[in-house]
C-alpha cells in the first residue's frame, strides 16, 4: 500500500505533492519564487466539450488504481471527514508545536526538485494579496465532475475566507491562484500552460508536471516575485482527474490550504490533513485554526519562529480557552 504522498515546498519556489491526497509544490522561476476571504464570485460556466471524451487505457487505468487506494483506506477506518472529535482532543500547546513544524519547515528544498528539504527552520509564509483562483480543467474530464469540483472548490475559497479573515475568491477574472483538474491524457498540455502563467518558471520546474509519478496524487506550487521571499504572489495547483470523488475532494482541501501557506507536515498534527498518515481527507477543526493563526493581522510574512512565538502562543490560547 503507498503511503499517502509526498508533499513539497520550495521557497523561490515551494512545492508540495501528495501521493494520496493533496500537496503544496511551488516551482521556482528565475527570480527564486514559492509555491501550498471574503466571497467566491460567480465562477466562470463550466467548459462542456461537444462529445463525451474519449479516455485512453492509461488514463483509466489509472483511475482503477485511484479507486482501489481509496478503497483500501477506507477498508481501514482511514480518509476522515468527520473534523476530528472527542477521540482526537489537542491543547493550546500541541497546537502551536504543530503551527510551528507546519508553517515554518518545508518538506522539500527550494530548488524545483522533490529533493527532501535539510530541515532548516524558515520564515513565515503566507498572500499578502488578495488570492485570486481559477479553476481549469483538461480536455478529457468529464462534464459532471467539471460542474461539482468548480462548486467545490468556490465553497472551499468561501471556507478559507472565513477562517483567515483574508480575501479569497473563485471567478472570472484575472487569477493569481490557478488550480488545474487535468486526467493523465491532458498532461502533455501542462507545461506550455504553465508557461504562460509563470514565464521564468525553470525546466527542472515544469519536469515534475511533465513525468509525475504514479504515487504523488496531486501538488501545489507557491511562487514569491524574488528569490527567497516570503510573500506569495502565485501559485499552481494540479490535482489529478482519475481521483475517485473523495480523495479528488481531499486534493482540493489539502493543496488549496498548503498554498496558503502551510506547506509541511508533522506526524504529531492531529487531527489533521497535515499528516501522511492519511487519517483524515478533509480540513479539520484543527486545521481550521492553523489556517486563523497563519492569517492573524499580529504576525507578518517574513517573520521568524523566535520572533512570532509570544504571539502565536497568545492566539493558540484564543483558539483553544486553554493556558497548557
Amino acid at each position: 500500500m503507498p503511503s499517502r504522498g509526498r508533499r513539497v515546498s520550495w521557497l523561490g519556489a515551494v512545492v508540495c505533492a501528495a501521493a494520496l491526497a493533496a500537496c503544496d509544490m511551488p516551482p521556482p522561476d528565475d527570480t527564486g519564487s514559492a509555491p501550498t476571504v471574503g466571497t467566491a464570485p460567480n465562477a466562470r460556466p463550466a467548459e462542456r466539450p461537444a462529445a463525451a471524451p474519449v479516455v485512453t487505457e492509461e488514463s483509466a487505468d489509472l483511475a482503477r488504481y485511484y479507486r482501489q487506494v481509496q478503497a483500501d483506506l477506507l477498508a481501514r477506518g482511514l480518509l476522515r471527514t468527520d473534523g476530528g472529535g472527542p477521540d482526537t482532543p489537542f491543547t493550546d500547546t500541541d497546537l502551536l508545536r504543530n503551527f510551528e513544524r507546519i508553517a515554518f519547515y518545508d518538506e522539500y528544498q527550494r530548488d524545483g526538485t522533490l529533493t527532501p528539504s535539510d530541515g532548516r527552520q524558515g520564515r513565515l509564509k503566507r498572500w499578502e494579496t488578495p488570492v485570486r483562483m481559477s479553476v481549469e480543467f483538461g480536455a478529457s474530464v468529464d462534464p459532471a465532475i467539471r460542474t461539482t469540483d468548480r462548486n467545490e472548490v468556490i465553497l472551499y475559497a468561501r471556507r478559507l475566507a472565513r477562517l483567515t479573515g483574508h480575501p479569497i475568491s473563485v471567478g472570472s477574472g484575472p487569477a493569481n491562484f490557478h488550480v488545474f483538474v487535468m486526467g493523465e491524457d491532458d498532461r502533455p498540455a501542462l507545461p506550455g500552460r504553465i508557461r504562460q502563467i509563470a514565464p521564468r518558471i525553470s525546466d527542472r520546474a515544469l519536469d515534475i508536471f511533465r513525468t509525475l509519478p504514479r504515487s504523488i496524487h496531486c501538488l501545489v506550487v507557491a511562487l514569491t516575485d524574488e528569490a527567497g521571499g516570503s510573500s506569495y504572489t502565485r501559485a499552481i495547483a494540479l490535482v489529478r482527474a482519475e481521483h475517485p470523488d473523495l480523495t479528488r475532494q481531499s486534493c482540493y482541501h489539502e493543496e488549496l490550504a498548503q498554498g496558503l501557506g502551510l506547506a509541511n507536515d508533522s506526524p504529531f498534527a492531529r487531527p489533521s490533513i497535515f499528516n501522511d498518515d492519511d487519517e483524515f481527507a478533509l480540513l479539520t477543526t484543527h486545521d481550521e485554526m492553523l489556517l486563523t493563526m497563519l492569517y492573524d493581522p499580529r504576525l507578518r510574512a517574513g517573520m521568524s519562529a523566535d520572533e512570532a512565538r509570544p504571539i502565536l502562543r497568545q492566539i493558540a490560547r484564543e483558539l483553544t480557552g486553554g493556558e497548557s
